[in-house]
């Protein structure tokens, strides 16, 4: 079996069999009992959408906790839901989700209790013929569009659907449900989520109009819109073969290999294969390459849930075969620690919640354009975000030889994030800070003793921008909160951010009590999500000084919650 089809199955099967495994109807009690998520499926322009799919999936999880489906307005109820945060996956013919950065951690989280709007979008269409060179159509050809250039991606397993269609007996392919975006069109060659053998499968692809990958169109697709007569001369031809060994680092069992092939020049894998292996399961053979540079990953799965990777060996295929490829898979690593609680007595704070464990989930984010040996293939759910356990226990894993930092998210009101840390190498009673420094992971590394406190007395904050008679808000404007007592000036965890509303409005959670300097400022770069970046220290000085210059400051008291504070420019 394919690889790649059997981890898209693992999950899309808890999505796209939901219509025949609903145990929850929509309700109209406006009561939100525990245990439950309620909400609606809307387009952009706010119209329900019935019959959605909608699936609720904990993040350390390949397979759906419950599932329904929307009612004729758009609504819908997951219910025998465990307190815990959740992704929510929508799924609806011809429509896709909005495009996110592709290797992000911060990804939208919804827990028990919440209503929540998710929005899908009609997606576009990219439709045409594929013909022979003799001008008579190739029936049963598999005809894939993959999007290029852009660091955005649909999340796993978005996709990996409705991306790959097979030609009818006049030659017509029809490809729907593409978010907008720049893609290529190819046909014949391997396919990426199907099991069935397809006659064109070991051909080398032909990419529109009639080329190899280098000299391939470029198609722009906007969603909602149809871009046709997008048509292929089929060239056909068996190209070469790429052959070697896959074997795991010595004295670690594994479950059989995938073999995954990209080409070099693109940011994603556009083609990639579960080659036929021999019975040793140990030596793979790749038919139909067409020359090129290319990338190649050895892939495999452990018994216990970890994945191993082989570092990606970049090969050249020019006029011949290429043999004796040699791959050898890595375990990847593991962060494990714990969420800790400080409930030191803040008499201003008798009476509030703790927060519950379940319902928090850590992150290990990966430090962004540096270079990596390991070429991730973009179908692979890795998820560096877990779910912590009812005992506080946090268990990352699956994560690829990388720097990181740690996030964690959390929800109860009245508590903020006081510190992460890690044991220090040297044996010494002081720990890292693990959210001012980076923390390395090396192959097969299984660090431990992550300790991630929340502390008691958070405050709260409602502001509202003021607008003059007639004025529009910058798109992107943001409010720091900028730590103001010089002992602080270079707590990472003190910096916030929170994005200013159409209306003027910005929320801000879990704020350490103590000063702060308030600055509006429109973003005219990614500062905000480089607040708490370990070395982005010159970010943190600029905002800093720009703060001191505009003279608004502020003093939170244990569980304040400020409302209706007014908001320069």
């Amino acid at each position: 079996m394919r690889i790649n089809y059997l981890i898209a199955t693992l999950l899309l099967y808890s999505v796209s069999a939901a219509a025949q495994t609903t145990s929850s109807q929509v309700t109209t009690n406006s009561s939100q009992p525990a245990g439950t998520i309620k909400g609606r499926v809307v387009n952009e322009a706010g119209r329900p959408l019935p019959n959605a799919i909608i699936a609720a999936v904990k993040f350390n999880a390949m397979r759906a906790d419950t599932t329904t489906v929307t009612d004729r307005d758009g609504n819908f109820e997951l219910t025998g839901l465990e307190p815990a945060s959740y992704r929510l996956f929508a799924r609806l013919v011809a429509y896709t989700p909005l495009l996110s950065d592709f290797g992000s951690a911060t990804e939208n989280q919804y827990r028990t209790g919440e209503s929540v709007t998710l929005v899908l979008t009609k997606g576009g269409v990219i439709t045409g013929t594929v013909r022979n060179e003799t001008g008579e159509p190739v029936e049963g050809v598999r005809v894939r569009a993959s999007i290029i250039g852009d660091r955005r991606r649909l999340q796993f397993p978005y996709g990996l659907l409705a991306t790959e269609q097979v030609t009818d007996d006049r030659g017509v392919y029809r490809i729907y449900g593409l978010p907008t975006g720049t893609y290529v069109v190819r046909a014949g060659g391997p396919g990426e989520a199907q099991p069935e053998p397809n006659p064109y499968e070991t051909d080398v692809p032909t990419y529109a109009p009639s080329s190899n990958r280098d000299t391939a169109d470029e198609i722009s697709v906007r969603a909602g819109e149809e871009t046709s007569n997008v048509d292929i001369r089929y060239r056909g031809g068996r190209g070469h073969l790429v052959s070697g060994s896959a074997s795991g680092a010595k004295g670690v069992e594994t479950m059989g290999f995938g073999i995954f092939l990209a080409p070099a020049k693109d940011s994603a894998a556009l083609w990639t294969v579960m080659p036929r292996q021999t019975t040793d399961g140990k030596h793979f053979a790749l038919e139909g390459v067409d020359d090129g540079d290319y990338d190649i990953v050895a892939v495999s799965a452990r018994a216990t849930g970890e994945w191993m990777f082989s570092p990606s060996k970049r090969i050249t295929v020019k006029g011949a075969d290429v043999t004796g490829i040699e791959l050898i898979a890595d375990p990847l690593s593991s962060v494990s620690g714990r969420v800790v609680l400080d409930e030191t007595k803040v008499p201003e704070c008798n009476d509030t919640p703790r927060p519950l464990f379940t319902e928090t989930t850590v992150s290990a984010l990966k430090k962004e354009k540096e270079v990596s040996a390991y070429r991730l293939p973009v179908m692979l759910p890795l998820s560096s975000t877990t779910n912590v356990d009812a005992q506080g226990s946090v268990a990352l894993k699956n994560l690829l030889p990388a720097r990181y930092y740690f996030a964690t998210q959390f929800a109860g009101k009245y508590w903020y994030l006081q510190s992460i840390s890690l044991p220090s190498p040297s044996g010494t009673n002081k720990p890292i800070d693990a959210a001012r420094t980076w923390t390395t992971l090396n192959p097969g590394n299984q660090l431990s003793g992550l300790t991630i406190t929340l502390a008691h007395g958070a405050a709260s904050f409602r502001g509202q921008v003021a607008q003059g008679s007639g004025e529009t808000l910058p798109k992107n404007l943001f409010v720091y909160f900028i730590p103001a007592e010089k002992e602080k000036a270079d707590d990472v965890l003190r910096f916030h951010a929170a994005a200013v509303s159409a209306d003027g409005r910005v929320a801000l959670n879990h704020l350490a009590p103590g000063r702060y300097r308030v600055l509006v400022q429109e973003a005219t770069d990614d500062a905000p999500s480089k607040l708490r970046v370990p070395d982005e220290t010159q970010t943190r000085a600029k905002l800093r000084r720009d703060a001191e210059a505009a003279k608004t400051e502020i003093e939170l008291k244990p569980c304040q919650n400020v409302v209706d504070y007014r908001l320069k420019m």
